[in-house]
């Protein structure tokens, strides 16, 4: 009888790892390779097929003033998506509030005439600590500097933040928000005004 049961239940097992360990993830990665080829392979930016730079979904740290600067990120290192986490801190904590000041004053280092409000967005973490994306409001606040520090019109800046820029989630959830490494990336595209 014990052998009656035990030779069922092992090639039950062996039947059902096959299946989910080999059949069903083949599958799945086949489907995924040829309806959502790009998201698939983690919707990598690779500017004329050459070497990738980046991915839509991973911001970077961009500290460079000529660059728009994203998100802090939570993670350590900075920006590394196999650490992915948010930083924790609640809005009565010290150390939050510290690394805001910090943040501020370094922003207003390298853009001392900017006497606008600094959004939040600009001084905090996302909940991944991997944002890619600013609100209109993090890109309007650096969009005199970065303009002025190449050389180009704040129209063709806007223009395009307005070409990297997702709308809602169906037109309902959520706020506009730019792609800071494919606005800067078209940015690094573009002629200064002085050139000709």
């Amino acid at each position: 009888m014990f052998r009656e049961q035990i030779r069922p239940a092992i090639m039950i097992f062996i039947v059902l790892t096959v299946i989910t360990g080999g059949v069903y993830p083949l599958i799945v990665t086949g489907m995924a390779q040829v309806f959502f080829h790009k998201q698939a392979n983690g919707s990598l930016i690779c500017p004329g097929g050459g070497q990738c730079v980046g991915s839509t979904l991973i911001g970077q740290n961009f500290d460079d003033p000529k660059y728009f600067w994203g998100r802090l990120s939570a993670t350590t290192p900075a920006y590394n998506a196999s650490a992915s986490s948010g930083s924790n801190l609640g809005p009565s904590n010290p150390a939050l509030a510290a690394s805001v000041k910090a943040r501020i004053l370094v922003l207003k280092a390298v853009d001392p005439g900017n006497q606008a409000l600094v959004p939040v967005d600009l001084v905090t973490a996302s909940a991944s600590g991997l944002d890619p994306h600013l609100s209109l409001a993090g890109v309007n606040y650096q969009l005199a500097r970065v303009a002025g520090l190449r050389k180009l019109p704040e129209a063709a800046v806007r223009q395009v933040v307005g070409r990297n820029m997702s709308g809602r989630f169906l037109g309902l959830l959520g706020e506009p928000v730019v792609n800071v490494l494919k606005v800067n990336l078209a940015l690094d595209g573009l002629k200064p005004a002085s050139q000709p």
